[in-house]
């Protein structure tokens, strides 16, 4: 038997999920807490297999929630359920050590083979959440430039020299090269035109 938990704060969700899941011979629902910080309670006493954990919830998120509870039970495997799929969501309940991320509208079918996959220690992704993950993963890393180099980057584009933009900025004209070479060096160019280029192709200077 697979003992599950289950974490959202909505009353009809939880016992949608209970119903679906108890339905299955080798599920048990052993427990359903309505917020973050119950659910690192709950699955401390508890000790469930699988967590079918929310994001959106009261007090600490759900990644937090799912952080806290793998750190005192690194055992329990925890699959996101939630309406949410934006890019930041999956990657953060990813790194915080889901063991999977499916929406709400997963079919019957699809949720009680997901968790009995995550109790194998398989990951599950919905079709969608795979596609989104993938396309982070293979994009181009965004270079870290400061607001200051952003700014330094902008007068540039704009034609003014290191000495316009220091008087611009106040700043010394030696403190603009300074502030140029560190964007040279994280864009991995040679110069101020393939900067200002490079720069407005990554998104990080308007057109």
């Amino acid at each position: 038997m697979i003992t599950v938990m289950l974490v959202d704060d909505h009353p009809v969700v939880r016992e949608g999920l209970r119903s679906i899941l108890e339905a299955q011979v080798d599920l048990s629902v052993i427990g359903a807490a309505a917020s973050g910080l119950e659910a690192v309670t709950m699955a401390a006493a508890l000790k469930p297999d699988v967590v079918l954990m929310d994001l959106r919830l009261p007090g600490i998120d759900g990644v937090t929630a799912i952080e806290r509870i793998l750190a005192a039970r690194p055992e329990s495997r925890i699959l996101v359920v939630t309406t949410y799929e934006t890019d930041t969501d999956i990657l953060r309940a990813v790194e915080a050590g889901a063991a999977g991320y499916l929406l709400k509208d997963a079919s019957h079918p699809e949720l009680a083979a997901a968790v009995r996959a995550a109790f194998r220690g398989e990951t599950v992704l919905a079709p969608a959440v795979a596609q989104r993950l993938m396309h982070q993963l293979r994009r181009p890393a965004r270079p870290n430039l400061s607001a200051r180099e952003v700014e330094v980057l902008g007068l540039v584009a704009r034609g003014l020299t290191n000495a316009d933009i220091g008087r611009e900025l106040h700043i010394s004209e030696a403190t603009v090269k300074t502030h140029l070479l560190r964007v040279f060096n994280k864009l991995d160019v040679s110069d101020r035109t393939a900067a200002v280029t490079s720069a407005m192709a990554r998104g990080l200077l308007d057109g």
